[in-house]
């Protein structure tokens, strides 16, 4: 069977059952609408884009959904289905991936694993029920390196069934950009690079902007949702304020209470990683809370919070804790370990991407096999696990370069690392550092070909990347 007819035919089961009867794929949805009263409709289309980053002269080649902004922030409900209509206007092939839902496998977005790649003028309809609330994002898993440095990376907010008590929302979208002097992209990668950390940008960004202020009604109650987009930087953060708390870890309410950051000991966030905080907003108008990453060199304010308008006088006590995802529990006295090592690659193979794109080189593995490319033939799973049992990883990585390893279709639970404590909540990325080993706990309960990678772009595409099959 050629891996089309395969990847066609696994797509289509993989669709009919989901992680709940609710997670539908679009003739599910449709026949279904009837009964539902609440539907988030987008019609999206990839497209070409130019922008003006301050003390820039215009940059053309952007990738977004609009011509001159940044992707949008798309906006669904816990249980409510949502239908999204990408099309594609771009010359290269694309797809759309909503990194950390939970959902139908033939909704996830990764070509010739769930879907056949978006050709130019072609619509694909992703249609699914989120079942978790939190904070996610978007971003293409077709073309991923050079659309992603190009911009198309946007911010996907899940609101609870039941209002937490906020005041008001605000989104921070965390990326680099690699431009010169006239506001041209410069290569969105290198081969030394790749080999390494991965390839910087020299324009840090939050929401495209450098340094953004957004103004919020003073001592107003602020949900503030972190997303670090990036194709490549770890970001230190804190925040310039101690009436804070973290509520929310990608994307899951906090189980585990993480300690607020300091400038001392700021906190890790990996691309791929969000992060929520709840905070109460100066009391005076023109103060401000800034959003600080401690970045080479010095710190930089990446967005600043400021108070305008009449104390509101809210306090922090108000909120309602948030309710935790219907995520299930290992059950860690029965589960069967699999181990994957992360480090570097013994074949030094051209991958075959088929028209999703290859850097041309290969450094990164995952238990010592690469990447053989999205369209190659004969690429099993990485593990094969059954449907409902629970299991236990043991992501070990031997190279000197941390990567934020990202599991679609699932959450797990950290266990424990040989490096550091560990905070046990939901999540779907986990920051592995030098020479770091951590073991989590998840229940395979979410059936299909899960893509299993490392989200510093380079690296996936260099070979550190592959799939795991529940079944």
């Amino acid at each position: 069977m050629k891996r089309r007819d395969f990847l066609l035919t696994a797509s289509a089961i993989a669709g009919g059952a989901g992680l709940h009867a609710a997670n539908l794929g679009a003739a599910g949805l449709a026949a279904n609408l009837g009964q539902r009263r609440a539907l988030a409709l987008y019609d999206l289309t990839i497209q070409n884009a130019h922008y003006r980053f301050s003390d820039h002269p215009p940059t053309s080649d952007m990738v977004s959904l609009s011509p001159q902004a940044p992707p949008p922030v798309l906006v669904g409900h816990q249980a409510k289905p949502m239908m999204l209509n990408v099309r594609n206007t771009l010359p290269d092939y694309t797809s759309m991936h909503w990194h950390g839902l939970r959902i139908a496998n033939a909704m996830d977005g990764v070509p010739y694993l769930t879907q056949m790649p978006i050709a130019t003028d072609e619509t694909f309809s992703y249609a699914f029920t989120p079942p978790d609330a939190g904070t996610y994002w978007y971003h293409p898993h077709c073309m991923t390196m050079d659309q992603m440095a190009h911009g198309l990376t946007g911010v996907l907010v899940i609101n609870e069934a039941i209002d937490p008590g906020f005041d008001a929302d605000q989104v921070i979208n965390l990326r680099d950009f690699r431009l010169n002097e006239e506001g041209n992209f410069l290569p969105s990668f290198t081969s030394r690079g790749a080999a390494r950390a991965g390839t910087f940008g020299n324009v840090v960004t939050a929401n495209w902007q450098e340094n953004p202020v957004y103004d919020h009604p003073a001592g107003a109650l602020l949900r503030l949702r972190v997303v670090n987009t990036d194709t490549t930087r770890i970001h230190k953060l804190y925040l310039t304020t101690t009436n804070a708390q973290i509520i929310a870890w990608d994307g899951h309410p906090v189980r585990d209470p993480i300690a607020l950051p300091t400038a001392l000991k700021p906190v890790l966030v990996g691309p791929g990683q969000r992060l929520d905080f709840a905070l109460r907003m100066p009391e005076s108008e023109g103060q401000k809370i800034d959003l600080m990453a401690k970045l080479p060199g010095q710190p930089k304010a990446m967005a600043s919070l400021r108070a305008i308008g009449s104390n509101l006088n809210r306090n922090l006590n108000a909120l309602s804790a948030l309710p935790p995802n219907p995520v299930a529990h290992p059950d860690l006295s029965v589960a069967q370990t699999h181990e994957f090592v992360f480090g570097w690659s013994p074949d030094s193979m051209i991958a075959n991407n088929g028209v999703c794109g290859s850097m041309g080189y290969t450094f990164w593995s995952i238990n010592r096999t690469p990447w053989a490319g999205d369209a190659a033939t004969g690429v099993g799973p990485l593990a094969q696990l059954e449907l409902g049992k629970s299991y236990i990883f043991r992501l070990r990585n031997e190279s000197p370069h941390a990567h934020p390893i990202h599991l679609h279709g699932l959450s797990f639970l950290p266990l424990r690392s040989n490096k550091r404590r560990l905070k046990r909540n939901w999540t779907d990325t986990t920051l592995l550092i030098r020479g770091e080993t951590v073991d989590v706990a998840l229940v395979a309960d979410n059936p299909g070909d899960w893509a299993f990678h490392c989200h510093v772009i380079e690296h996936q595409k260099t070979g550190l990347a592959g799939y795991l099959r529940v079944s």
